[in-house]
């Protein structure tokens, strides 16, 4: 498929602004686990993914880190054109989470086109503002819920991302999601592994009963 898949309101954009899109895009193929944009200094272009799956994060100056959100194939990565975006007061990092294919958008221009199609411009305000409501939805998470809730929602959310449930990460990685540390995960699993809700072993951990999972992130 080419880009004009992965833009909803194609067909309401001109041709002219159709073609510059075409034209300037570029394609790239991402290994897992490289940084494509580490802070509002870097402004590599708007991301658009075929395959695979980016991760979207803060992290502390002590090396702590937490997922914003997570970015599927069909999705678009505004910040890693964060210089298009005003009054961008933190950064966010983008890394790929599995092998990725996408297109790269140059900031540049997808900045003249937003300018001059109030049609594009919308679109990406829409994009925006479903980023926020994932970012406000996260702050709640941690606000106001448990660490043991928001694992056996981790744990669930990653079970239907990977449609087994057998995960195969490391209790680092899940601390990494959480934003914690990773001896709270690993103790909280433990907890659950006694309850039953799991069976841990060396880098895997299996989802033994899904049921007690969801009645604690109810």
């Amino acid at each position: 498929m080419d880009i004009s898949n992965y833009f909803p309101i194609w067909e309401q954009l001109t041709p002219s602004e159709q073609e510059t899109l075409s034209s300037s895009c570029s394609s790239r193929s991402i290994s897992k686990g490289t940084m494509l944009h580490s802070g509002s200094g870097d402004c590599i272009g708007l991301l658009v993914i075929r395959t695979g799956r980016l991760r979207a994060f803060l992290s502390s100056e002590d090396g702590r880190e937490v997922t914003l959100y997570r970015l599927f194939p069909r999705d678009i990565c505004l910040f890693s054109a964060s210089c298009i975006m005003q009054n961008i007061q933190f950064d966010i990092f983008i890394e790929a989470e599995q092998d990725t294919d996408l297109w790269v958008i140059p900031s540049g221009i997808y900045k003249k086109l937003m300018e001059e199609s109030a049609v594009l411009a919308n679109y990406t305000n829409q994009i925006m503002a479903s980023r926020f409501s994932e970012v406000m939805w996260l702050v709640e998470q941690i606000m106001w819920k448990s660490m043991d809730r928001r694992l056996a929602s981790f744990l669930l959310e990653e079970s239907s991302i990977e449609g087994s449930p057998v995960l195969k990460i490391t209790h680092e990685r899940i601390a990494s999601h959480l934003g914690t540390a990773r001896e709270v995960v690993t103790r909280m699993l433990r907890y659950f592994q006694g309850e039953g809700y799991v069976r841990l072993s060396r880098g895997t951990i299996e989802i033994t009963d899904t049921g007690a999972l969801q009645k604690l992130d109810i």
